[in-house]
This record gives structure tokens, sequence and C-alpha cells, in this order.
């Protein structure tokens, strides 16, 4: 049984469920690895704290979206609620570095901003042969 989202009723519930869309992608780079930091300085010399997107970050959306519109998806309005299967080659690396990245990864070939996730599912497997995310989008 599913527990309904606050201020949600069982229509809006069925309707979240009623059309989706699964896509199976690379695995996405841990967060460690998709944003880097660096201290940068203003023309007038005052310093501050930089955070930016990797080039390994970059081409893991390039690839997502390639993959997205292979499959015919197209970004959706309103609420979506997203479930996450990923598919680990080893014994190491923990889900929820992966959540946040497969969800920014995902904008604008699902949905147009991560706002519009209103329901999370992860789940973590082990499958050496073949690591992999597999990601069902509802709206």
């Amino acid at each position: 049984m599913c527990a309904l989202r606050a201020g949600a009723t069982v229509t809006q519930e069925r309707d979240l469920r009623a059309v989706g869309v699964t896509l199976v992608l690379p695995v996405p780079p841990s967060a460690n690895r998709y944003w880097r930091t660096t201290v940068a300085q203003t023309r007038l010399g005052k310093r501050y704290v930089k955070t930016y997107v990797t080039r390994e970050a970059e081409e893991y959306r390039v690839a997502v979206r390639a993959r997205a519109l292979v499959a015919g998806l197209r970004p959706v309005d309103g609420p979506v609620a997203v479930t996450l299967r990923w598919y680990r080659a080893a014994k190491r690396g923990d889900v929820d570095n992966r959540i946040k990245v497969s969800l920014d990864a995902l904008q604008g070939a699902a949905y147009h901003s991560d706002a519009q996730v209103v329901e999370l599912h992860a789940y973590r497997f082990e499958d050496r042969l073949n690591p992999r995310l597999e990601v069902e989008v509802a709206s």
C-alpha cells in the first residue's frame, strides 16, 4: 500500500501514476565527482568560493538527454514521481550520492525542474556484469 503525499487526494495519487516512462541510463558519477569547488577572485581582488559542474558531469547530462530523445521522452509539466534503481558493479558507493546527480541530469529531459519531483523512491542492487541506472518517471 502506498502512502499519500501531503495534500494529495486519492484521485491525484492515481493520476500521478497513470502515465510513466522507464529509461535505462549509464551509472551517474558520484556527487563527489559531479561538482567541484574552487576559490576565485573578483576584479577588485575579493575572494569567494565558486562551485561548478565538472566535465564528467556535463558529459553525463548530455548522455541522459540523448537517451531521453531516442526514447521519445519530452519534459512534462506538473508534478512527477521518480523511481531510481541503481545497479552497481561493486559494493561501494552510497545511493544518496546518486540521487541528486540523477535528478539534476533529468532536468530538461524528463521534467523542466527537479522542483517538480513530489515523490521519490531509490533502490540499490548489485549487478557486476551490467551496472546501470533505471529511472521511472510518472506524471
